[in-house]
C-alpha cells in the first residue's frame, strides 16, 4: 500500500502532537482522534506509523471477535483434531515493528473488546482464557483509535482510559479567515494529486523531498525517546499537573499522570533538559479535555474560553 508521506499532510496540529508524544513516551497511553468523516484521521495514523517504523500499524476490523483480539486456537487445525495456538491482534501489535494497534471507528466496537484493549495497554498483559488454554501474555503497544462523534460516543469509563484525545477538523474549520481555510484545502488537493502523479518517478524532487523530511522527523523523535529519561520533572510541575486535574474535575489520578508524562515528552521533543509550565500548557487540552464532566453518552463538551481560563489560573502566563 502506498502511503502519503506524513510531511505532506496539512494541518491537524492536535493529532500530530498527540501521535508524536505517544511515540516518544508510550507510558502516556493510547491516542483517540475525534472528528467527522473525511478529515484524514486514518491517513494520518498510517502515514505517521509508516514514517517512524517503515511499516503500517496492525489494524483491528470492526467485525473482530474476542478470539481474534486476544488469541486462541487455529480453527482449521482444531477441525483436524490438532491444537495450534494463534496469536491475537494485541500480541501481533506488540510483536510488530510499529508496536501500534489501530482501531478505526472505535466507538462502534463492542465495549467489552475496547475494555480488553485498554486494560492490555494499562497493565502490559493480556489474559488468554480459551478452551483449555490459560495464560498471561506480556504485551506492549500503543493503541490509536479514531471515531466520528456523529455516530455515537464511548462510555466515559472507556474514554478516560485513552491517554490523549485530539480533535480533528476539516482544514477550513476554526480558521481566522475564510481565505486561510481555503488555502489549506487547496494545499491538500495539490499535495495528494501531485504525490499520486509522481509516486512512481524515482527522480521526483517533490516525493524525494517529502521522504527526506520524514526521515528528519523520525530522527528527531528517536532522539527525543533517548532523551526522555533524562528530562527533569520537578515538584512544582507535578503540583501544577495535579491542580489542573483537580480544576477540570478529573476523577482519580490518571489525568494528572498522563499530563505529567506527556509534558515530559513535549520537553524531550523540544530537546529541553527539564519540563517547564509551557510544556504542560502545550499538552493540557489533549490530556484533560475528555475528562471534564462527561455526559453518560460519553460525548465531550466543546473546549471553550472558560477552559482556557482554568489553565491560565494554574499556570504562569506563556512567555512571548
Amino acid at each position: 500500500m502506498s502511503v502519503l508521506p506524513y510531511s505532506l499532510i496539512v494541518g491537524q496540529r492536535e493529532l500530530d502532537t498527540a501521535l508524536r508524544v505517544a511515540y516518544v513516551n508510550r507510558a502516556v497511553g493510547g491516542v483517540l482522534a475525534v472528528g467527522p468523516r473525511g478529515t484524514a484521521k486514518t491517513t494520518m495514523v498510517r502515514a505517521f506509523t509508516d514514517m517512524v517504523t517503515d511499516t503500517l500499524p496492525v489494524e483491528l476490523p470492526l467485525g473482530a471477535t474476542e478470539d481474534r483480539v486476544i488469541g486462541g486456537w487455529q480453527i482449521d487445525q482444531l477441525m483436524k483434531g490438532k491444537t495450534e495456538e494463534k496469536d491475537g491482534l494485541l500480541v501481533e501489535a506488540s510483536n510488530s515493528p510499529s508496536g501500534l494497534l489501530y482501531v478505526d471507528e472505535v466507538n462502534l466496537l463492542d465495549d467489552h473488546l475496547v475494555n480488553i484493549m485498554l486494560d492490555a495497554v494499562a497493565t502490559g498483559h493480556v489474559e488468554i482464557q480459551r478452551e483449555a488454554r490459560s495464560e498471561r501474555v506480556a504485551v506492549k503497544f500503543t493503541l490509536v483509535g479514531t471515531m466520528n462523534p456523529d455516530e455515537g460516543g464511548l462510555r466515559p469509563q472507556l474514554l478516560d482510559r485513552f491517554g490523549l484525545v485530539a480533535g480533528v477538523r476539516s482544514t477550513a474549520s476554526g480558521e481566522a479567515t475564510p481565505d486561510a481555510g481555503m488555502d489549506e484545502r487547496v494545499e491538500v488537493l495539490r499535495n495528494v494529486l501531485r504525490y499520486e502523479a509522481e509516486l512512481d518517478d524515482p527522480h521526483s524532487a517533490f516525493v524525494n523531498d517529502a521522504r527526506a523530511r520524514n526521515a528528519l522527523v523520525k530522527r528527531s523523535l528517536d532522539a527525543a525517546r533517548d532523551l526522555l529519561a533524562e528530562v527533569r520533572l520537578d515538584d512544582d510541575i507535578l503540583e501544577m499537573c495535579a491542580q489542573l486535574a483537580q480544576v477540570f474535575n478529573a476523577e482519580g489520578h490518571r489525568g494528572a499522570l498522563v499530563l505529567a508524562r506527556a509534558a515530559r515528552a513535549v520537553a524531550a521533543i523540544e530537546a529541553e533538559p527539564q519540563v517547564v509550565p509551557g510544556h504542560v500548557r502545550d499538552i493540557a487540552k489533549l490530556a484533560l479535555a475528555h475528562r471534564r464532566g462527561l455526559a453518560e453518552t460519553g460525548s465531550m463538551p466543546d473546549w471553550t474560553e472558560e477552559d482556557e481560563k482554568k489553565i491560565d489560573a494554574v499556570l504562569p502566563p506563556p512567555e512571548d
